[in-house]
């Protein structure tokens, strides 16, 4: 691959990300559009009638709304989207100005060194192979290998002090909202596990006597954790209606129009008030039938007096057994995932070391894919291609052809298959066992690091010159410096899918939602809704 090729696939990307912008900027100027990309500020804040703009400026790009959304504080976003949020802007701002420093030092130190590392006739810049700017351009024992060394200890370090004041000014800030927060009922629970059955005393009166025999000052009550049923389904149902119809501004409803209610009145959904005679007046647990008390499982909330009594019965062992009274901090009410609560925790083990093979066994099987695109990028295997395939001979020596089937089209492939990474990794993180959805994503995310790291680096050098030179493993000894000469070789094909990856899959998913973040608070509506 030559530098025409890279500018090729770069130019592609760029123009993709400039029509995805644009096409943004024009749907969130449509009125139709502002209750998906205002429904904070329509929440929050007052309609304002300032006028409608033209039909021509509704369907001319802008790009206003990108500046204004940058020069927002932290204390803006954070009023609006919490911790959270700002620790994502604050990881997007690390990596730009890593990747400065990164791109100042490689432009002007590296390069230069790679580029006349050897004594040899260069072509013109847009002719020139990529190998030629790589370290393997280096004449063995050269003396300009302190160069190299001087490069990635100065992005190092960099790196290094950047991010240590970043985790400085997100810790700080973390403390201050979970010291200014309200006491939350998380903090006084504790979720237990591994309840030992009794034929004697059902898994309620085991939990109340264990708690009240060896914390008898600090335990306050508990709530055990039942089975999933048909009315734990009917609940998930309508509390997802619900959601859907609270979401709804009832300055949108046509109140002309009859509600489509069967056998009901012709009114809107209200909710009902919390009267005593309800149906939760009714949900007591004396009123359970013998069939719903042996849908209880070995899990439970128990609650205690203080926050200290809490944390020192999630830290302690409670049994001499490991599986059995098993006690951990309760996750948020609304992060906790209540299908995983019935597994018995004997089974957790055995899920996540399942899960850890099931993805183990994904990485290997992604070799295929990663392999097949890797031969696109190499000329000698689009040369066996075109003579097994004699009408591709023709397309492929077309010049621009040509750099699109090796400068764009492997990435493009390769992206499609890694879409399909994350929703595999997180079924496999909700099968392991975990109490909580942040607990899922957490788990879901370190698979897709481990699994990026093994499919942009190893198993591009693997596939692109280890597997085809099989002698490299009659001897150990010498893999290192095998590996370390294929690197350089192989270092195309990632330049090509970094260049795919930040100019095309990032604005849509990483940086433009917490642009439109910010711009919920800060910039004001392009189309005001009447």
């Amino acid at each position: 691959m030559d530098v025409s090729d890279l500018l090729t696939s770069a130019g592609i990307n760029i123009a993709i990300c400039v029509v995805l912008l644009s096409l943004y900027s024009i749907l969130r100027k449509q009125p139709g559009n502002a209750c998906v990309y205002f429904t904070r500020r329509l929440v929050s804040e007052p309609v304002r009638g300032t006028g409608a703009i033209s039909c021509f400026e509704r369907f001319v790009p802008s790009t206003g709304w990108i500046a204004k959304a940058w020069q927002a504080t932290d204390e803006e976003i954070l009023a609006v989207g919490g911790v959270d949020a700002v620790a994502f802007m604050r990881i997007v701002v690390f990596s730009i100005r890593v990747f400065i420093i990164a791109a100042v030092i490689c432009l002007f130190i590296v390069l230069p060194v790679n580029y006349y590392g050897q004594d040899m006739q260069h072509k013109e810049i847009h002719s020139e192979s990529l190998e030629v700017f790589t370290i393997g351009n280096v004449k063995e024992d050269s003396k300009w290998l302190w160069v190299h060394c001087l490069a990635l200890y100065l992005i190092s370090c960099s790196a290094c002090v950047l991010l240590y004041f970043e985790y400085k000014n997100i810790t700080k800030m973390r403390l201050a909202h979970i010291t200014g927060s309200p006491p939350n009922p998380s903090h006084f629970t504790v979720l237990v596990r591994g309840v030992p059955w009794s034929p004697d005393n059902s898994y309620s009166n085991s939990v109340e006597q264990f708690f009240s025999t060896y914390y008898p000052e600090s335990y306050l009550s508990h709530q055990m954790v039942y089975g999933s049923c048909t009315v734990d389904k009917l609940m998930k149902d309508a509390e997802r209606m619900y959601r859907m119809l609270k979401s709804i501004d009832p300055r949108f409803l046509d109140r002309s129009l009859p509600y489509c209610i069967p056998g009901g009145a012709a009114h809107p959904f209200m909710v009902l008030n919390l009267r005593a005679d309800s149906v939760s007046s009714s949900t007591s647990m004396d009123r359970l039938q013998p069939s719903q008390r042996r849908q209880e499982c070995p899990a439970a909330f128990v609650f205690f007096r203080t926050r200290y009594a809490a944390l020192v019965a999630a830290q302690v062992l409670q049994s001499s057994n490991p599986m059995l009274w098993v006690t951990e901090l309760a996750p948020e009410p609304h992060d906790v995932y209540w299908s995983n609560l019935s597994i018995p925790y004997k089974q957790v083990w055995l899920r996540k070391i399942t899960t850890l093979i099931a993805s183990v066994v994904f990485m290997f099987l992604f070799l295929l894919p990663v392999t097949f695109v890797q031969g696109l990028t190499q000329l000698e295997h689009l040369d066996q291609l075109s003579r097994r395939v004699p009408f591709l001979k023709g397309i492929l020596k077309q010049e621009f052809i040509h750099r699109v089937v090796t400068g764009y089209l492997p990435s493009v492939i390769l992206m499609l298959f890694l879409y399909a990474v994350p929703p595999t990794m997180m079924l496999f993180s909700a099968m392991e066992g975990n109490i909580s959805r942040s607990q899922r994503k957490r788990s879901a995310c370190i698979k897709v690091l481990y699994f990026t790291i093994w499919n942009v680096f190893f198993v591009n050098v693997l596939s692109g010159s280890i597997i085809r030179q099989l002698t490299v493993f009659s001897s150990f000894k010498d893999a290192p410096k095998q590996l370390a000469r294929a690197v350089p070789t192989q270092v195309t094909f990632p330049c090509v899918l970094n260049c795919w990856f930040n100019k095309t899959s990032t604005p849509p998913t990483s940086w433009l939602p917490s642009s439109r973040l910010t711009y919920y608070h800060q910039a004001g509506l392009a189309c005001p809704v009447k």
